[in-house]
Protein backbone atom coordinates (compact mmCIF):
# COMPACT_ATOMS: atom_id res chain seq x y z
CA UNK A 1 0.00 0.00 0.00
CA UNK A 2 1.28 3.47 -0.91
CA UNK A 3 1.76 6.24 1.65
CA UNK A 4 1.45 9.62 -0.08
CA UNK A 5 2.99 12.61 1.71
CA UNK A 6 0.94 15.73 0.99
CA UNK A 7 2.11 19.16 -0.06
CA UNK A 8 -0.78 21.62 -0.06
CA UNK A 9 0.18 24.91 -1.70
CA UNK A 10 -1.24 28.26 -0.63
CA UNK A 11 0.36 31.50 -1.78
CA UNK A 12 3.57 29.66 -2.63
CA UNK A 13 3.98 28.06 0.78
CA UNK A 14 3.41 24.55 2.09
CA UNK A 15 0.43 24.59 4.47
CA UNK A 16 -2.10 22.40 6.20
CA UNK A 17 -5.71 23.38 6.72
CA UNK A 18 -8.25 22.36 9.33
CA UNK A 19 -11.33 20.81 7.69
CA UNK A 20 -10.53 22.62 4.44
CA UNK A 21 -10.87 26.14 5.86
CA UNK A 22 -8.36 28.42 4.10
CA UNK A 23 -8.49 30.81 7.06
CA UNK A 24 -7.00 28.10 9.29
CA UNK A 25 -3.88 27.56 7.19
CA UNK A 26 -0.78 26.67 9.17
CA UNK A 27 2.45 27.24 7.25
CA UNK A 28 4.81 24.30 7.69
CA UNK A 29 7.37 25.35 5.11
CA UNK A 30 8.00 28.45 3.05
CA UNK A 31 10.06 26.31 0.67
CA UNK A 32 7.88 23.56 -0.83
CA UNK A 33 10.68 22.48 -3.15
CA UNK A 34 12.95 21.79 -0.21
CA UNK A 35 10.11 19.94 1.49
CA UNK A 36 9.62 17.75 -1.56
CA UNK A 37 13.32 16.90 -1.56
CA UNK A 38 13.08 15.95 2.11
CA UNK A 39 10.21 13.58 1.36
CA UNK A 40 12.19 12.06 -1.49
CA UNK A 41 15.29 11.55 0.66
CA UNK A 42 13.11 9.97 3.35
CA UNK A 43 12.15 7.23 0.91
CA UNK A 44 8.73 8.19 -0.41
CA UNK A 45 8.06 7.11 -4.00
CA UNK A 46 4.92 9.19 -4.57
CA UNK A 47 3.95 12.77 -3.70
CA UNK A 48 0.45 14.22 -3.45
CA UNK A 49 0.21 17.93 -4.34
CA UNK A 50 -2.85 20.19 -4.19
CA UNK A 51 -2.90 23.77 -5.45
CA UNK A 52 -5.33 25.16 -2.87
CA UNK A 53 -5.55 28.61 -4.46
CA UNK A 54 -6.09 26.94 -7.81
CA UNK A 55 -8.92 24.80 -6.44
CA UNK A 56 -10.82 27.94 -5.50
CA UNK A 57 -9.97 30.04 -8.55
CA UNK A 58 -10.34 27.26 -11.11
CA UNK A 59 -6.90 27.69 -12.63
CA UNK A 60 -3.27 27.01 -11.75
CA UNK A 61 -2.13 29.61 -9.22
CA UNK A 62 0.92 27.89 -7.75
CA UNK A 63 1.98 26.44 -11.09
CA UNK A 64 5.51 27.80 -10.94
CA UNK A 65 6.11 26.12 -7.59
CA UNK A 66 4.68 22.84 -8.86
CA UNK A 67 7.00 23.02 -11.84
CA UNK A 68 9.99 23.54 -9.57
CA UNK A 69 8.98 20.54 -7.47
CA UNK A 70 8.66 18.38 -10.57
CA UNK A 71 12.12 19.46 -11.72
CA UNK A 72 13.69 18.81 -8.33
CA UNK A 73 11.96 15.57 -7.35
CA UNK A 74 12.47 11.97 -8.40
CA UNK A 75 9.11 10.98 -6.93
CA UNK A 76 6.02 10.22 -8.97
CA UNK A 77 3.57 13.07 -8.43
CA UNK A 78 -0.20 13.27 -8.45
CA UNK A 79 -1.57 16.80 -8.71
CA UNK A 80 -4.96 18.35 -8.11
CA UNK A 81 -6.45 21.81 -7.69
CA UNK A 82 -7.90 24.03 -10.41
CA UNK A 83 -7.55 21.57 -13.28
CA UNK A 84 -10.79 21.99 -15.21
CA UNK A 85 -10.07 21.32 -18.91
CA UNK A 86 -8.24 18.89 -21.17
CA UNK A 87 -5.55 21.41 -22.14
CA UNK A 88 -4.58 21.81 -18.48
CA UNK A 89 -4.51 18.06 -18.01
CA UNK A 90 -2.23 17.65 -21.02
CA UNK A 91 0.02 20.52 -19.96
CA UNK A 92 0.67 19.00 -16.55
CA UNK A 93 1.20 15.48 -17.82
CA UNK A 94 3.69 16.76 -20.40
CA UNK A 95 5.41 18.73 -17.64
CA UNK A 96 6.18 15.55 -15.73
CA UNK A 97 3.17 15.03 -13.48
CA UNK A 98 2.42 11.32 -13.31
CA UNK A 99 -1.27 11.58 -12.50
CA UNK A 100 -3.75 14.46 -12.63
CA UNK A 101 -6.60 14.65 -10.12
CA UNK A 102 -9.96 16.00 -11.31
CA UNK A 103 -12.22 17.06 -8.46
CA UNK A 104 -14.62 19.92 -9.20
CA UNK A 105 -14.60 18.88 -12.86
CA UNK A 106 -15.73 15.39 -11.85
CA UNK A 107 -18.95 16.87 -10.48
CA UNK A 108 -19.59 19.64 -13.00
CA UNK A 109 -18.05 18.17 -16.15
CA UNK A 110 -18.02 14.36 -15.93
CA UNK A 111 -17.55 14.13 -19.69
CA UNK A 112 -14.11 15.66 -19.20
CA UNK A 113 -13.14 12.80 -16.88
CA UNK A 114 -14.31 10.21 -19.39
CA UNK A 115 -12.53 11.92 -22.29
CA UNK A 116 -9.33 12.48 -20.33
CA UNK A 117 -9.24 8.82 -19.28
CA UNK A 118 -9.55 7.80 -22.89
CA UNK A 119 -6.82 10.18 -24.10
CA UNK A 120 -4.47 9.59 -21.15
CA UNK A 121 -5.13 6.04 -19.93
CA UNK A 122 -3.97 5.26 -16.42
CA UNK A 123 -3.06 8.87 -15.65
CA UNK A 124 -6.34 10.36 -14.46
CA UNK A 125 -7.59 10.22 -10.87
CA UNK A 126 -10.80 11.61 -9.43
CA UNK A 127 -10.87 13.54 -6.18
CA UNK A 128 -14.06 13.07 -4.18
CA UNK A 129 -14.22 15.15 -1.03
CA UNK A 130 -17.12 14.50 1.30
CA UNK A 131 -18.71 16.40 4.14
CA UNK A 132 -21.42 14.42 5.96
CA UNK A 133 -21.53 12.04 3.01
CA UNK A 134 -22.13 14.75 0.39
CA UNK A 135 -19.64 15.99 -2.21
CA UNK A 136 -17.97 19.36 -1.68
CA UNK A 137 -16.04 21.04 -4.50
CA UNK A 138 -14.43 24.34 -5.54
CA UNK A 139 -11.85 24.16 -2.78
CA UNK A 140 -14.58 22.76 -0.49
CA UNK A 141 -16.50 26.04 -0.45
CA UNK A 142 -19.34 24.64 -2.56
CA UNK A 143 -21.51 21.94 -1.00
CA UNK A 144 -23.54 19.72 -3.33
CA UNK A 145 -26.49 17.40 -2.74
CA UNK A 146 -24.74 14.52 -4.49
CA UNK A 147 -23.55 11.67 -2.30
CA UNK A 148 -19.91 10.66 -2.50
CA UNK A 149 -20.88 7.14 -3.51
CA UNK A 150 -23.19 8.33 -6.28
CA UNK A 151 -20.40 10.44 -7.78
CA UNK A 152 -17.89 7.62 -7.49
CA UNK A 153 -20.20 5.23 -9.30
CA UNK A 154 -20.59 7.62 -12.22
CA UNK A 155 -17.04 6.79 -13.27
CA UNK A 156 -17.21 3.04 -13.14
CA UNK A 157 -15.53 1.44 -16.17
CA UNK A 158 -14.22 4.69 -17.72
CA UNK A 159 -10.62 4.00 -16.78
CA UNK A 160 -10.09 6.18 -13.70
CA UNK A 161 -6.78 5.14 -12.15
CA UNK A 162 -7.88 5.89 -8.58
CA UNK A 163 -10.32 7.87 -6.50
CA UNK A 164 -8.83 10.01 -3.74
CA UNK A 165 -11.57 9.93 -1.12
CA UNK A 166 -11.29 12.65 1.54
CA UNK A 167 -13.41 13.02 4.65
CA UNK A 168 -13.33 16.81 5.05
CA UNK A 169 -14.32 16.72 8.71
CA UNK A 170 -11.24 14.61 9.46
CA UNK A 171 -8.84 16.56 7.24
CA UNK A 172 -6.16 18.24 9.33
CA UNK A 173 -8.05 17.37 12.52
CA UNK A 174 -5.67 14.60 13.64
CA UNK A 175 -8.62 12.55 14.87
CA UNK A 176 -7.98 9.40 12.86
CA UNK A 177 -9.13 8.18 9.47
CA UNK A 178 -12.85 7.63 9.04
CA UNK A 179 -12.29 3.98 8.22
CA UNK A 180 -15.99 3.11 8.43
CA UNK A 181 -16.95 5.62 5.73
CA UNK A 182 -13.89 4.75 3.67
CA UNK A 183 -14.78 1.06 3.81
CA UNK A 184 -18.35 1.72 2.69
CA UNK A 185 -17.12 3.89 -0.17
CA UNK A 186 -14.43 1.45 -1.30
CA UNK A 187 -16.85 -1.47 -1.26
CA UNK A 188 -19.34 0.56 -3.26
CA UNK A 189 -17.06 1.23 -6.22
CA UNK A 190 -14.78 -0.91 -8.36
CA UNK A 191 -12.19 1.84 -8.84
CA UNK A 192 -9.12 1.68 -6.56
CA UNK A 193 -9.41 4.09 -3.62
CA UNK A 194 -6.83 6.27 -1.88
CA UNK A 195 -7.93 7.35 1.61
CA UNK A 196 -7.28 10.89 2.82
CA UNK A 197 -7.97 12.89 5.95
CA UNK A 198 -7.27 12.34 9.62
CA UNK A 199 -4.07 10.25 9.73
CA UNK A 200 -2.49 10.86 13.14
CA UNK A 201 -0.60 7.69 14.07
CA UNK A 202 0.72 4.34 12.97
CA UNK A 203 -2.49 2.81 14.28
CA UNK A 204 -4.40 4.82 11.67
CA UNK A 205 -2.18 3.37 8.97
CA UNK A 206 -2.75 -0.14 10.34
CA UNK A 207 -6.50 0.49 10.23
CA UNK A 208 -6.33 1.63 6.61
CA UNK A 209 -4.23 -1.37 5.65
CA UNK A 210 -7.07 -3.62 6.78
CA UNK A 211 -9.15 -2.07 3.98
CA UNK A 212 -6.78 -3.26 1.27
CA UNK A 213 -9.00 -6.25 0.38
CA UNK A 214 -11.84 -3.75 -0.21
CA UNK A 215 -9.84 -1.88 -2.85
CA UNK A 216 -7.99 0.75 -0.83
CA UNK A 217 -4.53 1.04 -2.40
CA UNK A 218 -3.07 4.00 -0.52
CA UNK A 219 -3.45 6.76 2.04
CA UNK A 220 -2.52 10.45 2.07
CA UNK A 221 -0.91 12.02 5.12
CA UNK A 222 0.00 15.62 5.79
CA UNK A 223 0.03 17.24 9.20
CA UNK A 224 1.12 14.10 11.06
CA UNK A 225 4.25 13.93 8.91
CA UNK A 226 5.05 17.60 9.40
CA UNK A 227 4.67 17.76 13.17
CA UNK A 228 6.43 14.45 13.81
CA UNK A 229 3.51 12.47 15.18
CA UNK A 230 4.08 9.97 12.41
CA UNK A 231 7.57 8.54 12.28
CA UNK A 232 8.40 8.42 8.58
CA UNK A 233 10.72 5.41 8.67
CA UNK A 234 8.29 3.36 10.76
CA UNK A 235 5.36 4.41 8.58
CA UNK A 236 7.09 3.45 5.34
CA UNK A 237 8.15 0.11 6.79
CA UNK A 238 4.61 -0.60 7.96
CA UNK A 239 3.12 0.21 4.58
CA UNK A 240 5.64 -1.86 2.65
CA UNK A 241 5.28 -5.08 4.62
Amino acid sequence: MILFPAIDLKDGTCVRLFQGDMATATVFSDDPVRQSRAFSVAGFEWLHIVDLNGAIEGRAVNGNVVGEIVAASKMRIQLGGGIRDLDSVETWLEAGIERVILGTAALHDPALVTHACRVFPGRIAVGIDGRAGKVAVQGWVEQSDISVLELGRRFEDVGVAAIIYTDINRDGAMTGVNTAATEVFAKGVSTPVIASGGVASLDDLRAVRKLEPDGVIGVVSGRALYDGRLDIAAALELMST
